[in-house]
């Protein structure tokens, strides 16, 4: 060795290649082996022994190739130190460009087949594989087989056969780090990607990172697209393959070894990482994600994507249009999926289902796996969902109600942006003070906007993980800072979502007293109720010993994972002391606005429930109160002093002692006193008797002052309340108002005494003639301001009823269900007063209502939900039996009686309850629908499930609506029947559209439509959307369209007046007075909402066309054939042109059926051209042909619909513009019409945009039928309506006409000329 580096050295290289032919092949070899171990002076002897090869001797460049064979070989064997390796390498690269042709022919031979056999998978001899590649390139020629090739084109082969061999998966990292430095053209370097893909799925798990990293270096040469979708594509079928070893976890199949989860997820964590750090290098690779995301939205339904796109989303560049696409995408598939849900016809066709809301909430759980590049997105997607998509405020600042039994897109969206912030703030710590920080600063700021799905969010964080909360209490006591500047209904649900902590947390409740102290002398009057608010919560939930338990005050308490005894902490006297101490604080607001003691009278009752050891300062408070405004004397009347109530601000009349809500509060703890009294006495608690004998003082007086309240307000006239007939009650007036103030109290009053002495009567028949007595004055009060505010202009709306939700509930099923021998005689005093029972069922109609917009009702426990729910379902039983008991028909109205019948109010009552609970309760309906039916002592009370139930319901009030439909027409109430098929349409959301019962309701609602001839437009109105809303969950409705189309061309007549249509009569409902324009656009919006499907699914078919370009040549002829989507594509747009065909020729009334059939057809043909493109698509990508069908259906649309078009357009425009004008009489009238109808007309721009339409469909047709070779436009007739028109049955008319014209002026100029010429003869004759 020392001898060949010292030749190497010396000037005479002669010496030196003389000196290496005398060497062997195998010493030489063997030298370079010993010397490449000891690591020492390798470089100087492979540098000497390159040096004496260099000639073109044949000798040298054997020498040569065996010094690269034998250094390529020792490279891989393992045997070399790591630098030393590099160091051959470095050198043997710097020597390839001296090599001849065939050499590195041999040597790129030698790789290929090393590579084919799997002898590189050490990979350290890749790097030269470039280099030589790159030198043979270079080369004019290269003798390949027997003839000869360029350098590049043998590059080419090479690659080939490298491509197309089977790798070891060993090699495949080290073979894509080789392909970095290799020069390819685009095609080449798309076949090295695809190869590299398809090796992904035989690699282990750990080695994916690595040739990720590789790959998207490598797509610095291009194929971006490809790299990407191979990477996302690999790891979503490891999700999926994951979900479904997952889903059949259970079973004994147990051959496929499962990968483990958190390993998944690390490697996913790391692949990650790798994109977005090569995103930040190469921008280009961003925008190409971005791009393959929104070209197919599905894509991005995997938790892998999503997490991508959302670390991506950190990247400034690319933040705003991402979350622009997650927000567009996520709505989108709320969107697909409602549409999906609404129309069986959609279900048949489209089978799968991706929900993006599991793919998101499946992201959130993955990133617990360090995946903290991964949290900020999904915090700030979360939050953008919930501002976006949250309520909006609605007119006069009122928030927009949340409350459906189908929530929509925009609601889903909103509630999907709350899931991932609750489950992000549950799993991931460091984000949690951020997250809570932002739904706080949500709440105080956004006063304008609603922000209820905020502190829903808030509660539900505060329930979830309470204690974890309480480390970030910071920044709850900081948001008590601001209750003083929020709107009372936020704050309220503030204070009731924290309320879990404060039972834990002493500095919170510490830090809220004393913000509520402070507002409490607040100069802003919210403030200061927001300070009642938050006392009132404070006493209720932290009770006094010896209070009664939850259970026994029939309250739950709202669930909470926190279980603390908050007496351990406080002993009883500071307990009680804290409570009588904040009790002090709230009277000083009785010397408030009425506001401030209306909040604070409607919750002494629930704080006396839940807190009952304070009734007696709660009683003694109130009943002093009292005594401002009540008459001792009892020989005075009347016994309430109103001039107390109101207080004058200088030309302002207004409330100052909302006297009848106190005296409410007043009688309501005294009733549940009693009953709690009765409580102690069974329980036998001597304490607790102690104190109720030093209430009982309290209680007798307060009910002295109630029985001398009822005596003397039944005495009292309302000349003593300066409320009589002759009193001003306008609005206009300060007298008038003081007087409607007078009124409101005074009813107000009269109603807390009538369910006082009810509830005290224990049925007796003295009580309940006073019950009817104080009625008697308060009707007679009411029917004194109807006659008033019915003359003035000021709304006739009656003020809330004072009944509570609970005693009307027992008043009606005493009145109507009641059958007590014992009770009969004083239940007939209540029984035979119509107006009585009729106020009764009013009130409880006006409950309900309230119930159902607010989501809950005046009076006490009237926030409690569940107890407001037992009540509903009382109510409507009562009121369901009451309306099939006694019809409608049976019942007499008096002359004078010109209000509704009780029977018309119980059915407006029960449609209310069954929309009351479809909103608020929908997960309570079967109990409901349980709870409101006959007893199983009853008929129909059997066991049955929820569907039979409804359909037990359905068939009674089929049963009276067929009754009032075969009635005669004096008998027959159109107010009632519309009820009947609301309360029809409310009840049949409730079956199956599997189930026999609602194949029934279809059967019986469609016999309903075809028997009866109504003319009553609002019930054809109902009982049309009944049927519509029922067929299209059932089947498409598209063959009863065309029914109904050609019903309504019968029954209107056809545009040509000289055409007879021939008489159908299929549906009976359809006549002259309800064909147009009820059922009309009821048609109408059918076929809109139908040509909106097959829109969608022409969309769908659009979008799989992309994976169709992607397809191999073998399953190229299984695509051409038309699937079934296309089929019914076609076949729903040709029946919906045979429907369009019958309107078009429809002598439809101008107005809103022409404006909206323009718009229909219009839409039409939009769709048209939207599938005429889509078949156009498919044949320049040559993915197949389009069907037979298509073909029939362009032949439909040239022959049925577009030569009426024209006609139609004619038949509009003649209609409004020369209307009318022929009979002088109606000569003005008719004016007035045509020049209204041309004013719309030239508002509407329905005609140009439906020409236009048919002008884009013809064009396209034209496109296809270049594409096809099959001429389309055959079927079609050149376009008559542009600009202008030439009618030739007018213009022929008009030419006759004025032909005749010219032939009579001619005649009059003969005449003329003839008795001119003939005039002079005669002068002359008479000269």
């Amino acid at each position: 060795m020392e001898k060949i580096i010292l030749l190497s050295e010396g000037e005479d290289v002669n010496k030196l290649q003389e000196h290496l032919n005398s060497i062997k092949g195998n010493e030489l070899t063997s030298l370079i082996t010993q010397t490449a171990v000891k690591g020492k002076s390798i470089g100087d002897l492979l540098r000497a022994i390159l040096r004496g090869s260099s000639f073109a001797e044949r000798e040298c460049v054997k020498r040569q190739l065996l010094v690269y064979k034998h250094c390529i070989q020792l490279c891989e064997s393992g045997d070399l130190k790591l630098e030393v390796v590099s160091e051959i390498i470095g050198l043997l690269m710097l020597e390839t460009q001296q090599l001849p042709a065939t050499s590195l022919a041999e040597l790129a031979s030698l790789y290929v087949d090393n590579i084919k056999e799997g002898n590189l998978a050490n990979g350290k001899s890749l790097e030269l594989f470039p280099t030589i590649l790159t030198a043979l390139a270079t080369k004019e020629t290269v003798t390949y087989g027997k003839g000869q090739l360029s350098g590049e084109e043998y590059k080419k082969q090479l690659i080939n056969s490298l491509c197309s061999s089977r790798w070891d998966p060993r090699s495949v990292i080290h073979l894509t780090a080789m392909f970095r430095d290799v020069p390819v053209t685009v095609d080449e370097l798309q076949f090295i990607v695809e190869k590299i893909l398809r090796m992904m799925f035989k690699l282990d798990l750990q080695e994916i990172p690595p040739l990720v990293y590789q790959l998207l270096l490598l797509s610095a040469k291009g194929c971006k697209k490809n790299v990407l979708e191979g990477i996302l594509s690999y790891f979503n079928e490891q999700d999926k393959q994951q979900k479904e070893e997952q889903k059949n976890s259970g079973s004994m199949d147990l051959e496929v070894t499962s990968i483990p989860h958190d390993q998944l997820r690390h490697i996913e964590g790391t692949v990650i990482i790798h994109i977005v750090f090569a995103i930040k290098l190469d921008q280009d690779l961003g925008r190409e994600l971005v791009k393959t995301l929104k070209g197919d939205v599905t894509k991005v339904l995997y938790p892998f994507n999503i997490a991508l796109v959302l670390s991506v989303a950190r990247i400034h560049r690319f933040q705003e249009q991402i979350i622009d696409f997650l927000k567009s995408a996520i709505i989108k598939s709320f969107k697909d999926v409602q549409l999906k849900q609404g129309s069986k016809f959609i279900q048949e066709l489209v089978l799968e289902s991706f929900s993006i809301s599991e793919a998101i909430l499946e992201t959130v759980k993955n990133s617990v796996f360090g995946w903290d590049h991964v949290t900020q997105g999904l915090v700030e997607l979360g939050f953008i969902l919930m501002d976006s998509f949250g309520p909006k405020p609605g007119p006069f600042g009122k928030s927009e109600s949340g409350h459906s039994i189908l929530k929509t897109p925009t609601q889903q969206a909103c509630a999907l942006g709350a899931k991932i912030l609750l489950e992000t703030f549950r799993v991931h710590e460091p984000i949690r003070t951020e997250i809570l920080e932002q739904v706080l600063n949500r709440v105080i700021t956004k006063a304008t906007s609603p922000v209820t799905h905020f502190i829903d969010l808030f509660s539900d964080i505060v329930v979830s993980a309470p204690m974890i909360l309480l480390d970030s209490s910071s920044k709850v006591i900081e948001a008590f800072d601001q209750l003083s500047y929020l709107p009372i209904s936020t704050v309220q649900s503030l204070l009731k979502a924290v309320q879990p902590l404060l039972k834990v947390s002493m500095s919170l409740r510490d830090s809220l007293i004393l913000v509520l102290r402070k507002a409490m002398f607040s100069s802003q009057l919210d403030a200061r109720k927001s300070a009642v608010a938050g006392f009132l919560l404070l006493l209720k939930n932290f009770k006094v010993l010896g209070s009664l338990a939850s259970s026994q005050a029939s309250q739950s308490v709202p669930s909470s994972q926190i279980q603390v005894d908050i007496h351990s902490r406080y002993n009883a006297s500071a307990n009680e002391a804290f409570c009588l101490e904040i009790l002090g604080s709230l009277r000083r607001c009785l010397c408030q606005q009425a506001d401030v003691r209306l909040m604070l009278y409607e919750g002494f009752y629930d704080v006396l429930r839940k807190n009952s050891q304070l009734a007696n300062s709660i009683i003694q408070t109130v009943l002093s109160q009292l005594r401002r405004y009540y008459e001792p004397e009892q020989d005075l009347l009347p016994p309430i002093k109103l001039e107390g109530c109101i207080v004058a601000q200088g030309d302002q009349i207004l409330l100052h002692e909302p006297l009848a809500h106190l005296l409410s509060c007043a009688v309501h703890c005294l009733l549940w006193q009693k009953e709690h009294s009765c409580l102690v006495r069974d329980r036998g608690d001597e304490d607790e008797e102690d104190d109720e004998e030093d209430d009982a003082g309290l209680h007798e007086e307060l009910e002295a002052i109630l029985e001398s309240l009822t005596r003397r307000m039944i005495k009292s006239e309302l000349e003593d309340f300066e409320l009589d007939k002759s009193a001003d009650f306008s609005m206009s007036s300060g007298v008038g108002v003081k007087n409607n103030i007078y009124a409101v109290l005074v009813m107000g009053v009269y109603e807390v005494l009538i369910e006082y002495n009810f509830r005290c009567s224990n049925y007796s028949k003295n009580n309940f003639e006073d019950v009817i007595r104080l009625f008697n004055c308060y009707h007679k009060l009411t029917e004194i301001l109807k006659e008033k505010l019915g003359k003035s202009k000021t709304s006739n709306k009656s003020p809330r009823s004072l009944l509570s939700f609970g005693f009307v509930s027992t008043l009606l099923k005493a009145l109507f269900r009641d059958n007590t021998q014992s009770r009969e005689e004083s239940l007939s005093v209540l029984r035979s007063n119509n107006d009585f029972m009729r106020y009764a069922v009013g009130v409880a109609l006006q409950k309900i209502q309230q119930l159902e917009e607010s989501g809950q009702v005046d009076g006490p426990e009237c926030q409690n939900l569940e107890k407001c729910f037992k009540d509903l379902c009382k109510l409507t039983r009562v009121l369901l039996w009451r309306y099939s008991a006694v019809p409608s028909t049976v019942e007499e109205i008096g002359k004078k009686d010109k209000g509704k019948t009780i029977s018309i109010l119980c059915l407006e009552a029960l449609l209310r309850s069954f929309s009351t609970v479809q909103s608020r309760y929908s997960n309570k309906m079967d109990q409901f629908l349980c709870t409101i039916g006959p007893s199983e002592t009853e008929e129909g009370g059997k066991d049955l499930n929820a569907t039979e139930k409804t359909a037990f319901y359905i068939r009674q009030f089929q049963r009276s609506l067929v009754n009032q439909l075969n009635g005669g027409e004096d008998d027959f109430n159109s107010k009632e029947a519309q009820l009947l098929v609301n309360i029809l349409t409310l009840l049949s959301r409730q079956l199956e559209p599997s189930s026999s019962q609602f194949v029934q309701m279809l059967s019986w609602t469609i016999k309903i439509t075809k028997e009866c001839s109504l003319e009553d437009p609002l019930l054809c109105k109902g009982l049309l959307s009944l049927m519509f809303s029922l067929h299209v969950l059932y089947k498409s409705p598209v063959s009863v369209l065309r029914e109904f189309a050609q019903n309504i061309h019968s029954q209107l007549g056809d545009i040509d007046q000289d055409v007879e249509v021939e008489k159908q009569f299929d549906f009976g409902i359809v006549n002259l007075k309800t064909a147009a324009p009820t059922a009309t656009l009821l048609v109408l919006a059918q076929v809109g909402r139908i040509l909106d499907e097959v829109d969608w699914l022409i969309s769908k078919q659009k979008e799989q066309l992309s994976q169709r370009k992607t397809v191999t040549e073998d399953a190229m002829e299984t695509q051409m054939q038309p699937d079934a989507t296309e089929k019914a594509i076609c076949l729903q747009l040709g029946t919906l042109l045979t429907v369009l065909h019958e309107l078009v020729q429809t002598a439809l009334p101008p107005g809103s059926c022409v404006d909206t059939l323009l718009r229909e057809i219009s839409k039409l043909y939009t769709i048209l051209t939207s599938l005429v493109k889509y078949y156009i698509h498919i044949y320049t990508y040559q993915l197949g042909h389009f069907p037979s069908r298509f073909e029939k259906l362009v032949k439909l649309s040239g022959s049925h619909l577009t030569p009426q078009c024209y006609n139609f357009i004619t038949y509009v425009q003649s209609d409004s513009l020369t209307g009318g004008g022929e009979k002088k009489k109606k000569k003005k009238k008719d004016e007035a019409t045509s020049s209204v109808s041309a004013k719309m007309l030239r508002e509407t721009r329905a005609i140009p945009n439906l020409i236009f339409s048919i002008e884009q469909y013809e064009k396209f047709l034209i496109h296809l039928s270049k594409k096809s070779k099959v001429n389309l436009m055959q079927y079609m007739k050149l376009s008559t309506s542009r600009d202008f028109r030439i009618n030739a049955a007018t213009l022929e008319a008009a030419l006759q006409e004025q032909e005749g014209v010219e032939n009579d002026m001619q005649q009059n100029r003969m005449s003329e000329e003839t008795e001119e010429s003939q005039e002079p003869k005669k002068k002359r004759r008479k000269k």
